[in-house]
C-alpha cells in the first residue's frame, strides 16, 4: 500500500458474533504472527583487502627464544 492508498476501512470487520477486546487482541496477534513480515536484510560482506580491521595491528608470531624476551631482565 503507498501512500495514495489509504481508505476508511477498518483492519479487521466483525461479521457475526460480539468478540470481547481481548479475542481481537489475540485474533490480531496470532494474524500478525503469521504473515511473518519482511525477511532480515543479509549482512554485506566486505572483502578482506577492503577491511580495515587488518590494519589495526599485525598478528602475534612469536618466534624462537621469544619466551625467554619476554621476561624482564
Amino acid at each position: 500500500m503507498g501512500v495514495d492508498d489509504r481508505t476508511d476501512q477498518p483492519p479487521l470487520r466483525l461479521v457475526r458474533g460480539a468478540a470481547s477486546p481481548e479475542e481481537i487482541a489475540a485474533l490480531l496477534a496470532v494474524l500478525s504472527a503469521a504473515s511473518g513480515g519482511e525477511e532480515p536484510a543479509a549482512p554485506r560482506r566486505t572483502s578482506v583487502w577492503a577491511s580495515r580491521e587488518r590494519l589495526v595491528r599485525r598478528p602475534l608470531t612469536p618466534g624462537p627464544g621469544a619466551w625467554g624476551a619476554s621476561a624482564w631482565r
